[in-house]
């Protein structure tokens, strides 16, 4: 009767979260981020371990640039998870401004305790997860001419959220998948590699397992993969991809996966590049975009130290320009990083060198 009960409750659920969503597209939205006066408004969320320091790098570096961007700042954490008002009125800041800068959110190993950085994904219905693995020269890594884009879908399959004890040590816990949101994920990524000039995605998946979930993914993009005559398309099983990115990594160009496969493909890809301190990555909706690390990780362990690796929020925020239009100001930053580490040889500890966060920083400000 009680495990009746339970999955009754969850099923609730799951049609809730699918009725009140009219999924749309990106070219429906209509309204912009916060802009007056040529100045936009940005919330900014540093997140928790090095967040706050590699904030502070981005504020410098966007203060010596000029760049017309004002931030919003609330200094949510995960460590305080019963700070709901303050995410509130993060949440509420991220819809008046549509467009965010964020590290990355600590989530407990504890019942009762939902991740905010999923949260915030759910809530505002960022769906796309884009975060774009390429060498950067002069940078030690274990492969060379290594550069994909992963594109994840954010709001479902194991990360729905849903869980249940069926019985006394006993635990069901349901993975979402849903033809829609797959479609649109899908013509993202499509779309994606056509306004990018690139030419094939390949769809990541565990169908020969998951026949009914992961059958229902790779079907459904394969039916979109019909309507880009001109992108090349191929399947692949998830396990196999790990095998395939850390042998061969250069057969990949743009690839499409449920949330899990994108979380693990891409914590590889940030190993295959020289690791997540140089890893950008940015979340886009129909109304909002978030922009944060792409290899998200806390750093806990070197919180403080002023050794950060502050590159990956800064290529984020490059990315952030580029979205709010901004692309001479994104240009400079970004030349003005791969100098810093290609040409001056200026690294964080991360990367073998011995500058600090500040040293780094610095660097790049005297590049621009």
């Amino acid at each position: 009767m009680f495990r009746s009960l339970a999955r009754q409750s969850t099923l609730k659920q799951v049609a809730s979260r699918l009725s009140v969503r009219n999924l749309g597209t990106v070219v429906e939205d209509s309204v912009g981020p916060k802009c007056y006066g040529g100045t936009y408004t940005v919330t900014l969320i540093p997140g928790d371990g090095i967040g706050q320091e590699t904030a502070a790098a981005v504020k410098s570096v966007f203060g010596a640039a000029k760049v017309p961007v004002e931030f919003e700042q609330f200094d949510l954490s995960g460590f305080t998870p019963e700070n709901d008002k303050l995410m509130q009125e993060a949440l509420a800041s991220l819809r008046r401004n549509k467009v965010g800068l964020k590290g990355i959110l600590y989530t407990p190993i504890r019942l009762g305790h939902s991740s905010f950085n999923v949260a915030m994904r759910k809530e505002l219905d960022i769906y796309a997860s884009v975060a774009h693995c390429k060498n950067i020269p002069g940078i030690n890594a274990r492969h060379k001419d290594v550069d994909f884009v992963i594109i994840r879908e954010n709001t479902e399959g194991e990360y729905s959220g849903l869980e249940h004890q069926s019985f006394p040590g006993v635990v069901e816990s349901l993975k979402i998948i849903t033809r829609p949101k797959t479609e649109r994920i899908a013509r993202y990524a499509f779309d994606y590699a056509l306004r990018h000039g690139r030419k094939r995605v390949t769809i990541v998946h565990k169908a020969n397992i998951m026949k009914l979930a992961d059958g229902l993914f790779l079907n459904t993009c394969r039916a979109v993969a019909k309507e880009y005559p001109t992108i090349q398309h191929n399947d692949m099983i998830v396990d196999n991809t790990a095998m395939q990115l850390v042998s061969k990594p250069q057969q990949f160009d743009v690839m499409v996966m449920p949330n899990l496969y994108g979380s693990i493909v891409s914590n590889i890809g940030a190993g295959l590049i020289g690791g997540p301190g140089i890893v950008p990555g940015a979340n886009y909706g129909r109304e909002f975009a978030i922009f944060e690390p792409g290899s998200r990780h806390v750093a806990k362990d070197i919180q403080g130290r002023n050794t950060a690796n502050p590159s990956s929020l800064i290529l984020s925020s490059v990315m952030m320009l580029r979205h709010l239009q901004l692309n001479e100001h994104a240009d400079q930053i970004e030349k003005a990083v791969h100098k810093t580490l290609s040409v001056d040889g200026i690294r964080t500890p991360d990367l073998g060198g011995s500058q600090s966060t500040t040293d780094f920083t610095k660097a790049v400000i005297r590049n621009l």
